[in-house]
Parts: structure tokens; C-alpha cells; sequence
């Protein structure tokens, strides 16, 4: 039996509803993102296989692409509709699951609607944006309210990667989370530091997912173009060790090791990906987390993210 101290937290992890399904079907998006199809999820086999993987909370939210399929309207109906799915799945398992609330972006005004009312809901911990929404990103000084409707709340902000305007130029044919994923996190990350919104809003607990995707690789040329070109927003070095950072995908043997070695691991969580993620590949991680060796002063990774995860939930 695994120590609790050894149970993961998992703060990254997905879920779908036939409603939404049906809804994003019906805007055309049978392929999302590039990928095959939209995978299958239900609440039995989520918690079956928590407890084959010894997680002890999972952070519910919806992934890519997101709820807004071009209509405003129907975006924020879809919104809280997934959002009181996400309530009730956290009612019957109030100890395992909590979530991150979706919001309709780019309409700002209704995200701030419904950032309310979700908020209030039970199992809440903050919300899920994704890295661009319809060609807008975090740095857009139309986000202003917004930011400070979630700071003042104490909303964590979990930013997905999504698809760039023109993707379908640029993927070559390949699915996107594989290169233009990474990219559009990192783009949309660099823009929230650089348009100087952190430092607007130091309140903001921002979780980037997939080991931060490139930024430690292009950190140091970031803040060079930063300061040669007085491009303004926290610098970029002490940005970094300020936001969160969860290990889905391919963290080992590389990503997971810079990232501490740019960022420090005080900030570091576990995350799935699941249901996105096939059970194999997510299996296969956690056993390379599992084999790694974790950073100086930490007894395993799992004892580190867990901690990690403890105290920004604990807060939230």
C-alpha cells in the first residue's frame, strides 16, 4: 500500500459530456485539434483509474477547444453547462475531485458572468483559459477586467494550450498538441509577462501545464530581447519562479530537469492529461516519474508535486 504521503495530485485532467461532444460536433469539429476523435470519458473509470494510479484528487476541466465554437451565445449556455456537469461529478466524490471552471472568451464580459457563478460552486478551485481564444491572448488589454475579477476571487488560472489562428497552415497535417501546442503556450505565456498583466496582478496563481512547453528552453533569450529592446513586464527570470507548473506529457529525460533548473521545483505539480492522453501513455509517465531522480532536497517527485499541490489548492 502507497504511503499517502506518495499519492499523487493530479491537477491536470480532463473530462467530456456527450452534451458537449454533441455541441462541438455540431460546429463542425470532429477531428479537434488535429487529433483522430474526441475520446471517451465517465466518471466510474475517472475514479477507477485514480485509484489504479494512486491519485488521490484530480482537478477536473475541459480541454481544447475550449467551449466557444464561434457564437457567443451558445458559448456561455456551453459553458455552464460543462461547468454544473463538472459541480455534480464533484458532489458525488467530494474528497477525489475538484475543478476549474470554463469560461466563454473572448467575450469578456460574459467569462466575468460566468466566472462568478461558477466560482461559487462547489469543488471550484479557479479556471481554465486556453492559450488563445479565437486569435486572443493573455496579454490583450481587453482581459484587464477580467484578471482582476480572478485575483480578487483568489481563482487559480490554469492556461491550456490550444491551436493558433492559421493552424491548419502551420501542423502540416500532424496532430497539433505535438509542436503547435508547445508553441502556443509559450507565445501566450510570454505575452502575459510581457504586457506586464503579473505585475498588474501579482495575485494570480497561474498553472502552466506540460512543463512549461518551451519557455525554460527560450527563457534566457526572452529576457534578452526583454532588456536589449525595453519590452517591458516583470523580468522574465523572476516571472518564471512565480508561476506554476504541472508535468503532463514527456517530462523525463529532459523537460522536467530544466524546467527546475531554470524555475526551481517549489512550484512544480503532477498532471495527467488524461482523458486526452491514452491510459498506456499516462501510465508509462507516471513510471518515468517514478524512476527519475527527483531534485536536490526532494525524497521522490511524487512527495514533491504533492506538496507543491497542497499548498496551491490549499489556497484556493
Amino acid at each position: 500500500m502507497i504511503a499517502p504521503a506518495d499519492r499523487l495530485i493530479d491537477v491536470h485532467a480532463h473530462f467530456v459530456t456527450d452534451d458537449y461532444v454533441a455541441a462541438a460536433r455540431a460546429a463542425g469539429i470532429e477531428h479537434p485539434d488535429g487529433m483522430p476523435g474526441w475520446p471517451q470519458w465517465d466518471l466510474a473509470s475517472q475514479i477507477e483509474d485514480m485509484d489504479r494510479r494512486d491519485i488521490e484528487h484530480a482537478v477536473l476541466s475541459i480541454s481544447s477547444p475550449g467551449v466557444h465554437f464561434g457564437d457567443d451565445a451558445s458559448a456561455a449556455s456551453l459553458a455552464r453547462a460543462v461547468n454544473d456537469a463538472a459541480a455534480a461529478f464533484v458532489a458525488e466524490h467530494p474528497q477525489r475531485l475538484s475543478f476549474f471552471a470554463s469560461l466563454p472568451l473572448p467575450d469578456v464580459d460574459a467569462a466575468r458572468v460566468e466566472a462568478r457563478r461558477a466560482l461559487a460552486l462547489p469543488g471550484a478551485r479557479g479556471v481554465i483559459l486556453e492559450s488563445n481564444a479565437r486569435g486572443q491572448y493573455l496579454g490583450d488589454q481587453a482581459l484587464e477586467p477580467l484578471w482582476a475579477e480572478l485575483e480578487a476571487a483568489g481563482a487559480i488560472v490554469f492556461v491550456h494550450p490550444t491551436s493558433p489562428v492559421g493552424a491548419d497552415g502551420t501542423d502540416l497535417g500532424r496532430p497539433r498538441p505535438m509542436l503547435e501546442f508547445m508553441a502556443d503556450s509559450t507565445r501566450s505565456i510570454v505575452d502575459l509577462v510581457l504586457a506586464g498583466a503579473l505585475d498588474r496582478h501579482p495575485g494570480l496563481r497561474v498553472i502552466v501545464p506540460h512543463s512549461g512547453a518551451s519557455l525554460a528552453l527560450l527563457s534566457d533569450r526572452v529576457a534578452l530581447f526583454q532588456g536589449g529592446f525595453g519590452l517591458g513586464g516583470t523580468p522574465f527570470a523572476d516571472a518564471l519562479r512565480g508561476l506554476w507548473f504541472d508535468l503532463a506529457g514527456t517530462p523525463f529525460p529532459h523537460a522536467a530537469p530544466l524546467l527546475v533548473d531554470v524555475a526551481g521545483s517549489q512550484h512544480v505539480l503532477y498532471g495527467s492529461d488524461s482523458c486526452w492522453t491514452p491510459a498506456p501513455a499516462v501510465d508509462a509517465q507516471i513510471e518515468s516519474i517514478d524512476r527519475a531522480a527527483p531534485p536536490l532536497g526532494a525524497t521522490s517527485w511524487r512527495r514533491l508535486t504533492t506538496r507543491n499541490a497542497e499548498t496551491l489548492l490549499g489556497e484556493a
